[in-house]
């Protein structure tokens, strides 16, 4: 995501932001898959959303009463309010789609393959920089970005590397980053061009998001199965929860840029399927087979790697007038 500016950055706040959604981001796929078997998909998807939107009213309202009014304080032009309202609504449903697909994909293809399988945001980031940015990847980065290919093809594949081990589930995990970067992409817009805060982003994502997985799931279930499992305490624990714990890695991130670079925060949150290989073995009892520690461990270290030659890159980019680089190529969702 885009940094927002301050006049005083704290490196120790932003490592310590940073290093709490290393924790919640290891954490969030053992609380989906400890929920309830009769709690499908799709209505903890839609449920997990409908809190997030509750928990971020706090923060949204509290600016309101302050000086920071951020984009309800801005006079934008008539076509730059429909292209902002068009580009939230865009953004929130496939963020909206993202999280059915992540509680899908971590139920499926179990906690610790799609934990794993959200390292390929950089994959994708790498791409829309290479169409849209034209800029051209050393061939240092491209080895490494191979190396992380062939990773999460054994992954994929269940480490045999065949096509008859495709997972069909893993590529479910894989989708989520790609739809993460297509909506960064598309929202990058509003976080550049409006005084939009990170509070009303977060606040606006998950709003459109609920909407739209609440269509879904009527459609799907009705709305008897949607009033039946609100009214359920032993599921909605766990989607109240989840909902925590996710608006506060998505708004932790988004403080943590005003303190310390993308990169920087990216390297910490780096380790997370750590995290979550060890909670799931204890938690869930899932096990944990030697291809995926391995798959793990090469994914890792390619990711370092293109942290550093892409803060290598952005150095001599600042070194040579008229150069502008963006340092956001490895930021998670």
């Amino acid at each position: 995501m885009a940094a927002v500016p301050t006049n005083t950055p704290s490196f120790g706040k932003g490592v310590a932001m940073a290093g709490s959604c290393l924790v919640i981001l290891g954490t969030m796929p053992i609380i989906a898959n400890s929920r309830p078997t009769d709690f499908d998909a799709l209505s903890f998807a839609f449920f997990l959303s409908a809190w997030q939107v509750v928990f971020s009213l706090p923060l949204l309202l509290g600016e309101l009463g302050t000086s920071t009014k951020g984009i309800f304080s801005a006079n934008l032009p008539a076509t730059t309010q429909r292209r902002t309202i068009f580009i939230i609504i865009a953004t929130g449903a496939i963020f909206g789609l993202s999280t059915y697909c992540y509680v899908l994909a971590v139920e499926k293809a179990g906690a610790v393959n799609a934990a794993i399988a959200l390292q390929a945001y950089p994959l994708f980031a790498i791409l829309w920089e290479s169409v849209f940015l034209k800029r051209h990847k050393s061939a240092a980065e491209l080895a490494l970005t191979g190396v992380l290919i062939a990773a999460l093809t054994s992954l994929m594949t269940g480490g045999t590397f065949r096509l008859d081990g495709l997972s069909v589930w893993f590529l479910v995990a894989v989708a989520v980053p790609f739809l993460w970067s297509v909506a960064h992409v598309i929202i990058r817009e509003v976080l550049t061009t409006t005084p939009i805060t990170p509070a009303q982003v977060t606040s606006f994502r998950v709003v459109t998001s609920t909407v739209f997985l609440c269509l879904a799931l009527l459609v799907h279930a009705g709305p008897d199965s949607i009033l039946d499992t609100a009214m359920r305490i032993d599921l909605q624990k766990f989607a109240v929860l989840m909902g925590l714990v996710y608006y506060l890695e998505l708004i932790l991130w988004f403080y943590a840029m005003r303190h310390i670079a993308v990169s920087v925060a990216s390297s910490i949150t780096v380790p997370s399927p750590a995290l979550t290989m060890v909670l799931a073995a204890l938690v869930l009892r899932e096990p944990v087979a030697p291809y995926q520690v391995i798959a793990f461990a090469v994914i890792t270290a390619a990711l370092y790697g293109l942290i550093l030659l892409g803060n290598q890159r952005v150095r001599k980019a600042k070194a040579s007038p008229g150069v502008h680089q963006r340092d956001d190529a490895s930021s998670p969702e």
